[in-house]
């Protein structure tokens, strides 16, 4: 067994250190109160099988309460009551200084919390070490300065969760669907120099790998763009292409027809095309930004997105070429391709590519192989879409999500009553945890929902503060977002309230274990029959929650499928602590992200989608849904039909395969997850290598491709997972 200590260090479970805590509080009792060495020892190897019992890394606090408890239970008060009081003054003593440790075990990589906070930040690197130290100092500050105490007290008890408060002391918020168009149409500022229109796709590409880091560097969250956005610079560099064939020509002499001037165009358009989604995949991959990482992007591939036939078909061209590299893959450091984890890459299927026949079915073909092999791109189905997000004049759109699942809600500008997606983002996210209200009812639905009352307006107190945090930001602290087109262009000086307000921007209430609040209220799944009322019952009580703050405030909240990573573990961690095992509901080291199926429930891909596409369409602010596969490389019919399902029944899914290689023998099969000693360990079935350095795993985790491997609760949903097909 292992032990998380208050620094986040992971330690060996030692039980002597308990017998021996217990046996100093015993010592400073009264001796006609004192325990006997056998009482000592009794008390140690109960709490010992509790924490076995947990099946997980275990903190010294959950420890001390287990003691306490264990003491009460066994009449010894006076002795219970001096541990107490040990801890109470060490506590004190703590509170002197709240970081200093664990900054610390952040220098030496052993902080294990933070080391598998992020699947996609390597905590050893020093430019990842240094936003994580930033974040800590933030986020003392944020809990002893910023925010309110009660809000403090119930993200820490798991009854809530503040994302992000490692960046909350800045004014900066979450989520972009960056406007690339108006940038490059338009000219932007990046460092303080002018850039202008490109004039060649690959000059535009450049420019957007420049913009996607700049926006990174000033926000915490997602940003997407759309390839349709580069689309027009394609004809930008045929005709220039066209020019400079032409004058070659001349001076050669010769006298071409039209087909052969017309062939040698394309041939170069085409390198040019390779070249420029060369550039944008490698340098996005590549780059490091300020928080550590690379750049959290998603790439819209949206057809019908392009305003004529020539842009549409020159859209094709580089969605066909992204597919193709994404394909291929990256190449390790041994020199073998893998897959990487950014780009996200989503495409969108629709009349024109959706079957065999129509115009852009190759499309969907290449996209079906790539999906086999590197588990992107995911779908949106335009059909469901348009009928999901109607804005106020009647009208259905699609348009791509930010991040892994954020989506904007429909908007229409009053200046122009045209819709407007590009340049709007999310303030920030609150997730309420619908297990702790359904175990703090003890299953009495009246009180459940009395409870839910309470925790929703906590939650709102809480989105509230998100906010006000951002009232008030002048344009000039991030002048890429505010001053230049990626979010806006407001002048210097000026303050971005207005974009708070009126729906421009979103504000999300995240939810949590609907799948384990509905089995612990009604005994049942919410797939059942007796148990899927309910779950519908608690997302149109969200629903109106968030509708009912909307119309009072003009602030658009929206309700948000959130995708859990770490919080997960912390989550599943703090109903252990508060309620104990309950078999179903807190036994495992993670709880169920959003509206999903169980992870360990027996289900078929359609079934699932079908039942899961309900809940999407009360999911507004962000919703997807996923089916775990086999290989399916060689069987594409399958995919393809899959997919086909996606289309005609719900909005947004993706498909998660296994890309795995060991560095050790060469293994390019799955990578599996094998448990000792209660801990466990990505391990390679060929060669037994456990080594994380020398193997490559990618798994898609809640949304998005994870490569830096996750903390221990959710390494276990990964294990637990079952085929879908």
């Amino acid at each position: 067994m292992r032990v998380i200590k208050r620094n986040g260090a992971e330690v060996d479970f030692h039980a002597h250190k308990i017998e021996q805590a217990i046996h100093k509080a015993s010592l400073n009792a009264p001796e006609q109160v004192r325990l006997t060495a056998e009482e000592e020892h009794a008390c140690t190897q109960q709490v010992e099988e509790k924490c076995a019992a947990l099946d997980r890394a275990v903190s010294v606090e959950e420890i001390q309460d287990m003691v306490e408890y264990e003491l009460m239970a066994r009449g010894h008060y006076d002795v219970a009551r001096l541990y107490v009081r040990y801890r109470f003054q060490r506590s004190l003593v703590r509170k002197a200084n709240t970081t200093d440790d664990r900054i610390l075990s952040l220098i030496e990589c052993n902080n294990e919390e933070v080391i598998q906070e992020n699947a996609n930040k390597n905590p050893i690197v020093n430019s990842v070490q240094r936003d994580y130290m930033a974040g800590e100092v933030s986020r003392d500050l944020t809990a002893r300065l910023l925010l309110p105490k009660e809000i403090v007290d119930a993200d820490r008890a798991g009854i809530i969760h503040f994302h992000d408060s490692d960046y909350y002391a800045q004014h900066m918020h979450n989520c972009d669907l960056v406007n690339l168009e108006d940038m490059l149409q338009n000219g932007t500022v990046i460092s303080g120099t002018l850039i202008e229109k490109p004039h060649s796709f690959s000059t535009a590409c450049n420019i957007a790998t420049q913009i996607i880091a700049q926006v990174a560097s000033n926000q915490y969250g997602g940003q997407s763009i759309s390839l349709t956005h580069l689309a027009p610079f394609v004809q930008v560099s045929r005709e220039k292409i066209r020019r400079e064939v032409e004058e070659e020509i001349a001076l050669l002499g010769g006298h071409p027809d039209e087909a052969r001037i017309q062939e040698v165009v394309e041939k170069r358009l085409h390198s040019e095309i390779e070249k420029g989604v060369q550039t944008i995949q490698y340098q996005v991959i590549t780059l490091m930004t300020t928080n550590g990482q690379a750049p959290f992007l998603t790439v819209f591939m949206y057809l019908n997105e392009a305003r004529n036939e020539q842009e549409k078909k020159d859209l094709a061209l580089i969605i066909e070429e992204v597919l193709r590299q994404r394909y291929e893959g990256v190449k390790n450091e041994a020199g073998v391709w893998i897959t990487p984890a950014f780009p996200k890459l989503i495409y969108v299927l629709d009349e024109d590519n959706v079957r065999e026949g129509t115009p852009y079915f190759y499309l969907t073909k290449l996209s079906a192989k790539c999906t086999a092999r590197r588990m992107v791109p995911d779908y949106i189905s335009a059909k469901v879409m348009k009928k999901l997000k109607v804005d106020k004049n009647g009208e259905g759109h699609v348009y791509t999500c930010m991040g892994c699942r954020s989506f904007l809600t429909p908007y229409v500008d009053p200046e122009t009553n045209q819709p407007k997606y590009y340049g709007r983002f999310n303030q920030g996210v609150v997730t309420i945890n619908l297990v702790d209200a359904a175990l703090s009812s003890h299953g009495d639905m009246d009180k459940f929902w009395e409870i839910m009352d309470d925790r929703l307006e906590l939650c709102h107190r809480a989105l509230r503060l998100r906010h006000e945090r951002l009232l008030g930001t002048l344009s000039d602290a991030a002048p890429i977002l505010w001053q230049y087109g990626a979010l806006a262009r407001l002048k210097k000086g000026e303050k971005i309230d207005k974009l708070l307000y009126g729906g421009y921007s979103t504000i999300s209430l995240g939810y949590a274990g609907l799948y384990e609040c509905t089995k612990y209220m009604t005994g049942e799944s919410h797939t059942s029959e007796k148990g899927k009322p309910f779950a519908l019952a608690v997302m149109k009580c969200l629903n109106a929650y968030t509708a009912k703050w909307r119309a009072a405030e003009n602030i658009d909240y929206s309700l948000y499928g959130t995708p859990l990573e770490s919080t997960t573990y912390k989550f599943a961690k703090c109903l252990q602590k508060r309620f104990g095992i309950i078999e179903g509901v807190t036994d495992k080291s993670y709880i169920t992200n959003s509206y999903h199926v169980n992870v360990r429930e027996n289900i078929d891909a359609f079934t699932k989608l079908r039942f899961e596409s309900e809940f999407q369409q009360l999911s507004p602010g962000g919703a997807i849904s996923y089916v775990e596969v086999p290989n399916m490389q060689d069987n594409m019919e399958a995919v393809i039909r899959l997919m086909q399902y996606i289309y005609e029944n719900i909005m947004y899914a993706e498909l998660n395969t296994k890309s795995d290689y060991c560095q050790v023998c060469g293994y390019d099969g799955e990578i599996q997850v094998v448990e000792e000693d209660g801990k466990l360990f990505w391990e390679c079935p060929h060669c037994r290598n456990r080594d994380q350095s020398k193997m490559n795993v990618a798994r898609r985790t809640c949304g998005y491709i994870g490569t830096q491997y996750w903390n221990q609760g959710r390494t276990q949903e990964i294990r637990d997972r079952v085929l879908h097909l």
